[in-house]
């Protein structure tokens, strides 16, 4: 009897910690649409507007950055980690990697705000992501779409191991350490260095961007499960966390994909609340549009307003069968072809026509020509800064999604 409720218990406590990780938040870069900086105060109204959201399906108080750096200046803390602390936001933070050899002025704004917030900052901080999207820019798809210059495996390794010196011993030392990219840049054996070197791994996915396989609305959830059990099944044990995914609510149609509000709340009902939400650390794009040169726009609010776009709350019947998904994982994880020369013969993304704004401030000395990343629709190209560091639906065709920590199966033990 005694053996059997302490295991329960034990089994409780494993689950509520597993539950306690499937954190749901937005994507934050560092500049405004009209490529000015943020302050305090802009992400601050960002974090409230997010917990206070009418009608969504759990809290969302946990926020992802794509640099440490505040927008025009040189390695001083970006000014969101002080909006987080009066706000209790939740931080998923990134090091702007690509186009540098070196990421001393990130390492630098970090251990500044370390010094400055102490534990005020550092408890808030759930994870650290060296990276976004670099594998994607430097793979022969990623150079097609004039996606900016990226990072190789072994450069973003270095850097993990440079984050890791850095913080040796402190208060930092036992965040998560991970990478965010494509879908099939996982997926490609020529990376797996990177996995390897990881404590779990972001996947960014936008079916709206899937060109030549039915990337209509009501194929989507389907399209990202694909992609999602692929990942899964190349990175092993690693926990896979969603870091970007969405649909536009206005912009132009995409092969079958076509943006309205009434798509993008089928979209929420069928990938974030069947497949993601409290099953998966999510971070959804977005919350506000940063990157002007996207033509596709994703907020789910207009001006910061707590009543969204669309109803948020979440069906209790879905229109995808999971169960098709999964019997489907091996024909997912087929669905990319890995490369030696790091690119992947199923990646159809937009052409570029603006930056993507998913790098650090433009005054970072680590942000260079190579801002614009991959996102969707956004340009990336070689001239694009990495000013807006919105990371907007960046993916592009290609990346994809999702899933959740490895602890989501002690999550099931209840």
């Amino acid at each position: 009897m005694h053996l059997t409720s302490t295991l329960l218990a034990g089994a409780a406590a494993v689950a509520s910690a597993a539950a306690a990780e499937n954190y749901l938040g937005f994507n934050s870069g560092s500049t405004l649409a009209d490529r000015s900086a943020k302050f305090k105060k802009d992400f601050e109204a960002e974090f409230k507007t997010a917990q206070a959201l009418n009608g969504a399906p759990g809290k969302f108080n946990a926020v992802r950055l794509y640099t440490n750096i505040q927008a025009y200046a040189t390695d001083d803390p970006i000014e969101a980690f002080e909006a987080a602390i009066d706000t209790q936001t939740y931080l998923l933070l990134g090091i702007w990697t690509s186009g540098t050899d070196n990421i001393s002025k990130e390492l630098s704004a970090l251990q500044k705000a370390v010094t400055k917030y102490g534990s005020k900052f550092t408890d808030l901080v759930i994870g650290m992501s060296i990276g976004s999207e670099d594998l994607y820019r430097n793979s022969v798809t990623g150079t097609k779409n004039k996606a900016g210059v990226g990072a190789d495996p072994e450069v973003i390794v270095s850097f993990i191991k440079d984050y890791k010196k850095a913080f040796d011993g402190g208060a930092l030392a036992k965040v998560p350490i991970g990478h965010v990219d494509t879908w099939d840049s996982w997926t490609n054996s020529s990376n797996k260095a990177v996995i390897d070197a990881v404590d779990w791994v972001g996947v960014d996915e936008y079916p709206y961007y899937e060109n030549d396989k039915g990337n209509n609305i009501k194929n989507a959830g389907k399209l990202f499960d694909k992609a999602y059990l692929a990942t899964k099944a190349a990175v092993g044990d690693k926990p896979v966390w969603v870091t970007e995914t969405g649909w536009p609510v206005t912009g132009e149609k995409w092969d079958e994909a076509e943006p309205s509000a009434e798509n993008a709340k089928y979209y929420w009902d069928e990938v974030g609340c069947r497949q993601l939400f409290g099953k998966a650390p999510t971070f959804w794009y977005n919350l506000r549009d940063s990157n002007p040169d996207n033509t596709m726009k994703f907020a789910i609010t207009k001006d910061l307003s707590t009543t969204p776009l669309f109803n948020l709350t979440c069906p209790t019947t879905f229109d995808t069968d999971s169960s098709d998904s999964s019997s489907s994982a091996s024909s997912g994880s087929s669905t990319a072809t890995s490369r030696s020369d790091g690119s992947s013969t199923s990646l159809s993304s937009p052409t570029s026509s603006g930056s993507s704004g998913s790098g650090p401030s433009s005054g970072s000395a680590a942000a260079t020509s190579s801002a614009g990343s991959s996102s969707a629709g956004a340009s990336g190209s070689a001239k694009a800064t990495a000013a807006s560091g919105s990371g907007a639906g960046k993916m592009l065709a290609s990346s994809t999604v999702a899933g959740v920590l490895a602890l989501a199966g002690a999550f099931f033990l209840l």
